[in-house]
């Protein structure tokens, strides 16, 4: 049984560690790295077997040891070249060493430790040859010599299935060789058959047989029949029987049983084996999700099979969560021991663009909308605040003014970057905020951010300036005087009301500011310019001495939130 997995330099990894058990899940947003562990753990086999065939455990020259790898062997890890398989496609560096500048190679390392009837590791170095070959050898250990490849991984079976990808409407009887090369291409649609061809030609292939048919007609209220060879055409036939009693070819079947079928068939083949099966609950609804788990863990454990699979399915999750290994892909992997909440909430919530950026960044803003991120900006613009440049391209995600949900958010996304800073500004609440130590929240005191644009002094200002744009200089001051004439009638109304118009517990965007813009345009016989996507144009106008301090305290939290941050690559 394999117990841990390190990786260096390959495909998106530059160094992590994944800890592995008997059973064990991967889970992760898409594009996370789950499958290039998988491929990492298959690439590692198909260099331990070079290097035991070719070398043994001890005829190994002191020149040249390494053993060449075609990539068309690696047959999980179908790529045109090579170089595919490095961080970055990097496969040379350049240092400089006593002021010469020296290349050597990058090299992806990958280590697996394990246990059998002993606890065993073997670590292997790959280095690139061309498009079409790598390197492959153990590294040196501390006294100068290769690093022992155990003798016994010779036996160690590893199997990759990617998920089933349609079926063919017929399929060539093929070898175990070529039917292994297809599924490594992801080419599933023309194995099925055949898979289960295999079976039957196995060591109690009638026993495993009978045993896939019991699941799936349990499962899916199909009854298989026994897959047909036709010798004369040299084609495997397989069909099935309906729950209402039709005769049907077995590509008529579901998708969801066709991926079932799949992975019972290839876990029968394969006993005894390490499986590394990429989203099992492909195709499947969420029912049967938990079914095929639970079908596989009992298949694993009668087999006697390691399984390691990857998915980003919140049911897996959820089942894998309670009694075996689950490894989360959220930023750098890790393992999770409890039932994973916040892994679960990344799963469902949050994409992937939203790790990268916390990793980018290394902080994130809450804020209410997008017109406060626009207020923002204007008011670090007019006070030539230091927050102007970090406002610019900020990882901001809008909460709707729920600490709740920015909370959520921000734990979710420190699953994968647990440095992550953060800053939640809202409007006023009418609770009192909760006590973060690692999400500063603040509140403005008055109702809303649009309240801190309403001056007189500013709305006069604002309407003199549209009237020099489109009338000229002479009649701008008709402009002002109509917005003089606006804010009165506004302010009355409001009074009629009960409401004070510079109040700061009025909603100031939808009972001061709508209304009077629609009256100022409507004066003027306009159409009206200024919706509530457009009040941030209002800052520039707001003197000097009228920006309150809280203005200032905001974006001095912004700043000091960010020098926090330490932003960094994607591990």
């Amino acid at each position: 049984m394999l117990t841990k997995l390190t990786l260096r330099n390959f495909k998106l990894f530059s160094e992590v560690e994944v800890d592995l058990s008997e059973r064990v899940v991967f889970i992760g947003p898409n594009n996370s790295g789950k499958t290039s562990a998988l491929q990492a753990i298959a690439l590692w086999d198909v260099g331990v077997k070079r290097w035991l065939e070719k070398r043994g455990s001890d005829n190994i020259p002191a020149e040249r040891p390494a053993v060449t790898i075609n990539r068309q062997d690696v047959m999980s890890i179908p790529v045109p070249s090579a170089r595919l398989l490095w961080r970055d496609l990097r496969v040379r560096k350049s240092e400089r060493i006593e002021n010469k500048l020296r290349t050597r190679n990058v090299r992806i390392e990958i280590g697996v430790e394990g246990v059998d009837d002993h606890v065993w590791q073997c670590n292997l170095e790959f280095d690139y040859a061309n498009e079409e070959s790598i390197y492959c050898r153990p590294p040196l250990g501390p006294d100068g010599r290769r690093m022992h490849v155990p003798d016994h991984l010779k036996n160690l079976q590893v199997a990759y299935l990617p998920p089933m990808s349609g079926l063919a409407a017929r399929e060539d009887r093929l070898e175990i060789g070529s039917i292994r090369v297809r599924l490594g291409e992801g080419r599933t649609a023309e194995v099925l058959r055949n898979l289960c061809w295999q079976v039957l030609q196995r060591e109690n292939g009638e026993e495993k047989w009978a045993q896939i048919c019991n699941f799936i007609e349990r499962l899916f209220g199909s009854k298989l029949n026994r897959p047909q060879y036709i010798v004369e055409r040299g084609e495997i036939t397989m069909d099935y029987r309906t729950p209402s009693g039709a005769l049907l070819d077995i590509s008529a079947s579901g998708r969801g049983e066709q991926q079932t079928l799949l992975l019972l068939a290839h876990m029968a083949i394969h006993s005894g084996a390490v499986l590394l099966l990429d989203e099992p609950d492909a195709h499947l609804e969420i029912l049967r999700q938990r079914q095929i788990y639970d079908v596989l863990s009992q298949q694993a454990e009668q087999t006697k099979s390691q399984l390691i699979a990857a998915s980003h399915s919140e049911v897996i999750l959820n089942e894998a969560a309670e009694r075996d290994v689950v490894v989360a892909f959220v930023g750098k992997p890790h393992r999770i021991d409890n039932r994973g909440s916040e892994v679960l909430r990344a799963l469902r919530d949050i994409g992937f663009d939203h790790y990268y950026l916390a990793e980018t960044t290394g902080w994130v803003l809450y804020l209410e909308g997008s017109t406060d991120l626009a207020i923002l900006r204007a008011f670090a613009r007019r006070l030539d605040h230091p927050a102007q440049a970090l406002l610019e391209r900020p990882f901001v995600h809008y909460v709707a003014n729920q600490p709740r949900k920015a909370q959520e958010h921000f734990y979710a996304l420190r699953e994968a970057r647990p440095d992550l800073a953060g800053i939640a500004i809202y409007d006023r609440l009418t609770i009192a905020l909760p006590n973060d130590p690692n999400l500063k929240q603040i509140m403005w005191s008055r109702r809303e951010l649009e309240n801190y644009l309403c001056q007189r002094e500013t709305l006069l200002a604002f309407a003199e300036e549209r009237g020099r744009k489109y009338v000229g200089a002479l009649f701008a001051s008709a402009w002002r005087d109509t917005m003089e004439k606006a804010i009165q009638e506004v302010e009355h109304a409001l009074q009629t009301l009960g409401k004070e118009a510079w109040s700061a517990d009025i909603k100031a965007s939808d009972e001061f500011l709508t209304p009077l813009f629609k009256q100022f345009y409507q004066a003027l016989g306009l159409p009206n310019e200024m919706s509530k996507t457009s009040y941030h144009l209002l800052a520039d106008f707001v003197p000097q001495a009228a920006i309150d301090d809280e203005i200032r305290q905001a974006l001095d939290a912004i700043r000091d939130t960010a020098r926090r941050a330490s932003p960094q690559g994607i591990e």
